[in-house]
């Protein structure tokens, strides 16, 4: 299953935060991400700089219109999901199965302002997910949802070509250089 992650919004004082969004895609295991009606370059250099020093593939993306990423990845007959506080819970709920269940790629909507209404009905998203209904970050929501859409699994990935490598350890900190 291949999983790309659409960024919607991005204010000034969230430029940050999206170069973290874009990079919890990446170590978590989504192979894409797009800032969808923005062009930023300092977020895009900060994710290419990531990618050439740690390796693996990740295709980031820039300024494509929303509705236009959404209506191409449905021709494609893939699933959008929308990551919402008001989204059908991720714990309580059998949301992941369903999802799971279709086999298909996905494209998962995450938000940085108010999201308009129109993200949460059957013309955008097929599924309205939730990582607890409570206010917190979407970085945050997209690291749980990506880890247990993927139990576990890509917190052990190998990345190819990467020139810094984290060799774990109980204490200090061991790095490999290529």
């Amino acid at each position: 299953m291949k999983v790309v992650v659409l960024r919607w919004g991005h204010r000034y004082r969230d430029k940050r935060l999206t170069s973290h969004v874009a990079l919890t895609a990446r170590a978590f295991g989504a192979s894409g991400f797009i800032l969808a009606d923005v062009i930023d370059e300092k977020v895009k250099a900060t994710v290419d700089k990531v990618k050439e020093q740690w390796g693996g593939f990740f295709k980031f993306e820039m300024g494509v219109p929303w509705r236009q990423v959404v209506k191409e990845w449905r021709a494609k007959n893939g699933l959008v999901v929308h990551l919402t506080a008001y989204g059908e819970n991720i714990q309580t709920s059998d949301i992941l199965k369903r999802i799971k269940a279709t086999g298909k790629d996905l494209l998962v909507i995450v938000g940085s302002r108010k999201v308009p209404t129109e993200f949460f009905s059957k013309t955008v998203s097929d599924y309205n997910v939730a990582v607890g209904n409570q206010p917190h970050s979407e970085c945050s929501s997209l690291a749980v949802f990506l880890d247990r859409l993927f139990e576990g699994q890509e917190l052990s990935k190998e990345f190819e070509a990467a020139k810094i490598k984290i060799i774990p350890q109980i204490r200090g900190k061991k790095v490999a250089r290529a």
